[in-house]
C-alpha cells in the first residue's frame, strides 16, 4: 500500500573509508548471500528486492539504499542484529532524505531488545546540514516519538524549548546545533 515504491533497488555496505563491502541488487541473486536470508527469516517478497548479511567488527559503517539505474520511489531500509546472544550494541542510526508533508514524512523506527530500559535520543537535524554543502535542508524540524500502537510518546519542536530535554541532550553532548533543531531524550 506504499505509493511510489522504489521498484528495483540496490544495496550497497560501505566502510567507514566509503569502501563497498558488499552490495545486492535483487536479494536471490548471490545464492549464498539468499541462503543465509532465508535461514534467518528474513528472506524479502519481491526478487527485485535487496538484502545482505555480514558480520561486522566494531566501528562505522553506513548503508546505502539507491535505485537501479537511476531510479526513484521510497524505499525502507532495514537493519536486524541477528545473533542476541552476542554481546554487541548499535550505537547509532542516521538516515538523510528528503523530508515532505503529510504521507512523505521521513519515518525511522527502531525496536529495543532486552528486559531493561534504554536511553534513547532521536535528532531531527535540518539548518546545520548547509554546513556540509547540502541544499536544500529542512530549516525546522519537529520530531514525534511513537510507540508500536502509534501512540504519540513525546514529540519537539526546536530542542531547547523543552529544559529537561535540553540539559540531557547538552550532558551526553548530543545537543544540536542549531536553535531550530529537535531533539528528544526518552528512557523507554
Amino acid at each position: 500500500g506504499v505509493p511510489d515504491a522504489l521498484a528495483d533497488p540496490t544495496l550497497e555496505l560501505r566502510g567507514s573509508n566509503g569502501t563497498v563491502i558488499l552490495a545486492n541488487d535483487d536479494w536471490q541473486s548471490d545464492p549464498a548471500q539468499a541462503a543465509q536470508l532465508n535461514a534467518l527469516g528474513l528472506a524479502l517478497q519481491n526478487p527485485k528486492e535487496s538484502g545482505v548479511v555480514a558480520t561486522l567488527q566494531p566501528g562505522s559503517y553506513t548503508a546505502v539504499l539507491s535505485g537501479t539505474n537511476q531510479t526513484t520511489g521510497v524505499g525502507l531500509m532495514e537493519i536486524y542484529d541477528t545473533n542476541p546472544a552476542v554481546n554487541s550494541q548499535l550505537a547509532n542510526i542516521s538516515t538523510r532524505g528528503l523530508v515532505l508533508a503529510s504521507d512523505n514524512v521521513m519515518i525511522g523506527g527502531f525496536i529495543l531488545g532486552g528486559s531493561n530500559d534504554t536511553r534513547v535520543v532521536v535528532r531531527g537535524i535540518g539548518p546545520s546540514l548547509a554546513e556540509f554543502g547540502l541544499s536544500p535542508v529542512l530549516v525546522d524540524p519537529t520530531l514525534e516519538l511513537r510507540n508500536s500502537d502509534g501512540a504519540l510518546l513525546v514529540s519537539n519542536d526546536d530542542w531547547e524549548s523543552d529544559p529537561a530535554q535540553a540539559a540531557q541532550l547538552t550532558a551526553f553532548g548530543l545537543a544540536p546545533s542549531d536553535s531550530k533543531e529537535s531533539g528528544i531524550f526518552a528512557s523507554l
